[in-house]
C-alpha cells in the first residue's frame, strides 16, 4: 500500500456541488484546416537520438504511439515532453504542448517545458524554510523567491529510463536520485515519473518519491498547452473545479489564505474564454499565475478542469489527486530563446501541484515528507474533439 505524507487527506473543500462543475460538449465549429500526414494504427516505441548536452550528456527520445495512432515524444532530459499530437475534430493531427527542435533549444530555455519541476515545483518564500529547529537555504532565483527547484531543478537533470507498452497503452518510466544536498535541500530522494499514452487517449501522470532524510516535496509536470497547435491562448475556454484560489503579493508567494472566486475574475466554475476578463489582469505580470484549490478531498482523484480551444474543436479535461492546480496563462513567454521563441500567451499551464510556500505555510496541506513514506501524485488528462 502507498503511504503518502504529502496528501493530508483531512483537508476537505466540498463545494463541487455548489459551483455545479460538469463538463459539457461544445457545438461544432467550422474552422480552416490543413490535411496532416496519415499515422499507422500500431501501437509502439521508437528510441532515437535527440543530440548531447552542453556538459555531453547523450540525451534519447523515446516516441510513443498508442493504438489510435497518437504520438507521444519524450527525452531523458527534465523527464520532459517534447510533443503530444492529437487529433482535431476533422482527424488533423498537431502538437499541443509547446517545444524545442533540438536540445540546445531545450537547455537555452528558462520556462520549464514540459518537464518534471523540483524537488519543490513552484515558489518557496525567499529561497527559506526549517524542518524542526534547522533552517535550510536555498538559491534566490526568481527574484528574491525560489522556484521550481533551484537554478539546476529536475528539469535539467538527466533521468535513466524505461519504455512499456501492453494492453493499455505505451509510455516510459523515468527515474532520478537527487543526492543529498542537491540545491540546498535534505536527503536524498529518490523520484520515478511515469507518463503513460493510453489507448483511450488519455495522458496518465504518475509520479512516487522517497527519502532517506526529512524533506519538503512537490513535483509537476510542468506542460505548457495550446489545443490549437499555434496561436494565442486567450480564446481557449476553460472550466475550473474551484470555488477558492490563493491570493499572492507582488513576488508571487501566497498570503496564507483561500479566498472565494465569487465575483471576482478568478471564476472559472462555469466555462468561459480565457481572454472574457483579461483587462482586469493588467498590472505586471499582465495575466493569471495564480493557484486554485481543487475542490473535494485532498488525496482522491477528482475533475479538475477542462479547457477547449472553439478553433479546432480539441479538449482535455484533467482529474488529480493534487490538492492545487496552479493556471499560467505565459505571461513571461516573451519570444526569445529562454522562452523557447514563443510570444506572451502563447500556451498556458495548469500544474497540478501542492500549494506553493507550503513548508512556511502551516494552514496548507503538508509538504513534508519522511524517510518512512511515500510520495505520491496522479494526474489523468483525457482528450478529444468536436
Amino acid at each position: 500500500m502507498v503511504k503518502s505524507a504529502t496528501l493530508g487527506t483531512s483537508f476537505l473543500i466540498g463545494l463541487c456541488m455548489v459551483c455545479g462543475f460538469s463538463f459539457n460538449a461544445k457545438p461544432k465549429t467550422e474552422v480552416e484546416v490543413v490535411p496532416a500526414q496519415d499515422a499507422d494504427t500500431l501501437k509502439g516505441i521508437e528510441e532515437s537520438p535527440f543530440g548531447k548536452t552542453s556538459g555531453g550528456d547523450e540525451v534519447t527520445q523515446i516516441t510513443c504511439t498508442n493504438a489510435n495512432g497518437n504520438r507521444m515524444r519524450l527525452i531523458n532530459y527534465g523527464a520532459a515532453m517534447v510533443s503530444l499530437e492529437l487529433p482535431d475534430r476533422d482527424g488533423n493531427r498537431a502538437n499541443v504542448i509547446l517545444t524545442c527542435p533540438d536540445i540546445a533549444g531545450f537547455e537555452a530555455c528558462g520556462s520549464y517545458f514540459n518537464a518534471i519541476a523540483g524537488r519543490f515545483c513552484n515558489r518557496i518564500a525567499f529561497g527559506k524554510f526549517s524542518v524542526g529547529d534547522k533552517e535550510y537555504t536555498l538559491a534566490a532565483n526568481n527574484g528574491k523567491h525560489h522556484l521550481h527547484g533551484g537554478v539546476r531543478g529536475f528539469d535539467k537533470r538527466m533521468w535513466t529510463f524505461e519504455p512499456f507498452s501492453d494492453e493499455s497503452g505505451v509510455g516510459v518510466e523515468f527515474t532520478y536520485v537527487s543526492p543529498d544536498g542537491e540545491e540546498g535541500y535534505p536527503g536524498e530522494l529518490t523520484v520515478n515519473a511515469k507518463y503513460t499514452l493510453t489507448n483511450k487517449d488519455e495522458l496518465i501522470v504518475e509520479i512516487k518519491a522517497v527519502t532517506d532524510a526529512i524533506t519538503p516535496v512537490n513535483l509537476t509536470n510542468h506542460n505548457y498547452w495550446n489545443l490549437s497547435g499555434s496561436g494565442s491562448i486567450l480564446g481557449h475556454e476553460l472550466q475550473l473545479a474551484s470555488s477558492h484560489y490563493l491570493p499572492v503579493d507582488e513576488g508571487g508567494i501566497p498570503l496564507g489564505e483561500l479566498n472565494p472566486v465569487e465575483n471576482t475574475p478568478f471564476d472559472f466554475r462555469k466555462s468561459h474564454s480565457i481572454n472574457r476578463d483579461f483587462e482586469k489582469f493588467a498590472g505586471e505580470p499582465g495575466g493569471i499565475d495564480h493557484c486554485f484549490v481543487v475542490d473535494g478531498e485532498n488525496g482522491t482523484m477528482r475533475p479538475a478542469a477542462r479547457l477547449h480551444d472553439p478553433k479546432s474543436g480539441r479538449w482535455m479535461e484533467i482529474e488529480t489527486t493534487e490538492p492545487g492546480i496552479q493556471f499560467y496563462t505565459g505571461n513571461f513567454l516573451d519570444g526569445t530563446a529562454g522562452s523557447g521563441g514563443y510570444e506572451k500567451n502563447g500556451a498556458l499551464c495548469l500544474e497540478t501541484e501542492h500549494f506553493p510556500d507550503s513548508p512556511n505555510q502551516p494552514k496548507f496541506p503538508s509538504t513534508i515528507l519522511e524517510p518512512d513514506a511515500t510520495y505520491f501524485h496522479k494526474t489523468i488528462h483525457r482528450f478529444g474533439a468536436n
